[in-house]
């Protein structure tokens, strides 16, 4: 049976650095044979968590229902359906774009943090996915996981989804022009990492 990979995209732009590394991880992944799909937040519509924490109250490993009627709760289904994670999101005044963070929040249900309690609990530890995490910024690449929270941001959902990071690509330079190419070079680490995932 074929692998499944889905890639959570907190990108506003489309066609543009961020997307063009996920299409060659993605890429790699179906080479190996994975099925693909590529979810943009930008067509998702997905409600602002309100911190009601009522999705944490119920003990046990289910990860617990959010009181929104909106698009988060396919999405969920669909990566617990997956056998691996692509999380990507562009750098945006030293964060992930708000767009990811939204997304981010919405993950508290995998915690349980009954009132009373200081900090949430992971429901479960156990990490059945892949992950490869995605990041682009002005700055260069390294530099990325150092002054920005961006690699926290997607680490944290990683691991609230039950996904092990087996790769990060973070791309530098890419505010030198209104259109920024991937190099060949990324493309090539952004194929093998997909390989991986597979």
């Amino acid at each position: 049976m074929n692998s499944k990979v889905v890639a959570i995209v907190g990108s506003y732009r489309k066609d543009g650095v961020v997307d063009h590394a996920v299409a060659a991880v993605l890429a790699g992944a179906r080479e190996r044979g994975a099925e693909t799909h590529i979810i943009h937040l930008t067509e998702q519509q997905i409600e602002f968590c309100t911190n009601c924490r009522q999705c944490c109250q119920t003990p046990g490993a289910e990860r617990g229902k959010c009181q929104h009627n909106d698009a988060m709760e396919s999405i969920l289904a669909e990566i617990e359906n997956a056998d691996a994670v692509v999380l990507a999101s562009p750098v945006n005044y030293y964060n992930a774009t708000a767009l990811f963070r939204r997304f981010l929040e919405r993950l508290l249900g995998f915690n349980y943090w009954p009132w009373g309690k200081a900090t949430p609990q992971p429901r479960n530890k156990w990490k059945p996915r892949k992950a490869v995490l995605i990041a682009s910024a002005g700055m260069p690449g390294f530099l990325i996981p150092i002054f920005t929270g961006t690699a926290k941001a997607l680490k944290l959902a990683s691991h609230s989804l039950g996904a092990e990071p087996v790769g990060k690509l973070w791309i530098g330079l890419s505010a030198m022009t209104p259109h920024h190419e991937l190099s060949a070079r990324t493309r090539k680490r952004a194929h093998k990492l997909g390989l991986r995932l597979a």
